[in-house]
């Protein structure tokens, strides 16, 4: 079993496991409020979420996932390895939420997005 660096140490006292230290992790995204995405970055939008579920499921799949109907921790069955295109609304949502994201921090660093001309929706 793999844990992330900085585990809580963990001392066994009559079967249980009781926690010496604990890890407060507290995230702290940029603060994204206040930015908009245009509707010109649509296209963007729902390209970086394709590519998002495609880094994630060949991440899962080198891995040694395979599709599964229902998630199989023991077996490393995941019903979501299928095309893009195939996942129900709600995970392509959740790929679409991450990408936003990213492109929301991106540009509340002061950075722009220059869509080529043509690929524009609309």
């Amino acid at each position: 079993m793999s844990y992330c660096i900085g585990r809580p140490k963990i001392t066994e006292l009559n079967g249980l496991h009781i926690w010496k230290e604990i890890m407060r992790y507290q995230p702290k995204p940029l603060d994204v409020a206040h930015v908009q995405l245009g509707p010109e970055l649509s296209e963007l939008l729902e390209k970086l979420a394709r590519n998002t579920h495609d880094l994630w499921g060949q991440l899962r799949i080198k891995q040694g996932w395979t599709y599964g109907p229902a998630r199989d921790d023991a077996k490393k069955q995941h019903p979501c390895l299928v095309p893009y295109e195939d996942l129900p609304e709600s995970e392509k949502a959740y790929d679409r939420e991450t990408s936003e994201g990213i492109l929301k921090a991106i540009l509340s660093l002061g950075c722009t997005i220059q869509v080529p001309q043509g690929t524009r929706d609309g």
